[in-house]
């Protein structure tokens, strides 16, 4: 996480951009670890997926691996590039690789708040992932801006890459109005 907040304070300071390039790529080394993301050969063993100790006719007995999967979480978000600005909800991707975006179209599913699946078709150039269990769909663009589709079929847009305050509490609050947030992400501002 350290790393991670380095890169993105060397990117607030517009920091030269060989630096930059080398501290995202340090990050992603990091990231990587010792554990799951490594083969046999490297690790020296087989990996192991990250699990709790917690039998299921008790409560928590030994924490495990759960820092490591909390951290790996808090990564993911961060190279996603979502986060919380005066309580809004703010999308830059700027530690996401390029190569992360569908290369053809998808069917993807996913699980809503109230328990109940949705069914979406992800184009391809896109990635999907949830925030409070609200649908969010990246785009590859030339420019920044964000579309949000209400489940009662009403659509806002906005040319810039945050939600406000009303809407970013509706997803936080999961009050089930928002049915997706498509997120336009400029290529150029991806990592390579």
């Amino acid at each position: 996480m350290a790393v991670h907040e380095t890169c993105h304070w060397a990117i607030d300071q517009k920091a030269d951009k060989e630096i930059i390039k080398n501290l995202i790529a340090h990050y992603h080394d990091v990231n990587a670890g010792i554990g799951i993301h490594k083969s046999p050969q490297v690790y020296g063993a087989f990996p192991v997926t990250p699990y709790s100790h917690t039998p299921l006719h008790k409560g928590a007995q030994q924490p495990g691996m759960t820092g490591q999967v909390k951290e790996d979480i808090l990564a993911r978000m961060g190279e996603l590039g979502v986060k919380m600005k005066e309580g809004k909800l703010v999308f830059e991707p700027r530690l996401l690789h390029r190569n992360e975006f569908l290369q053809e179209e998808t069917k993807a599913r996913f699980i809503l708040s109230d328990g109940s699946t949705k069914n979406m078709i992800l184009q391809r150039d896109s990635l999907a992932f949830t925030v409070c269990q609200v649908p969010i769909i990246y785009h590859l663009s030339e420019t920044n801006k964000i579309e949000v589709y209400y489940t009662n079929g009403k659509n806002e847009f906005y040319a810039d890459s945050s939600l406000n305050h009303q809407i970013s509490g509706k997803i936080f609050y999961r009050t089930g109005e928002i049915d997706h947030v498509k997120v336009f992400v400029k290529d150029s501002s991806l990592w390579n």
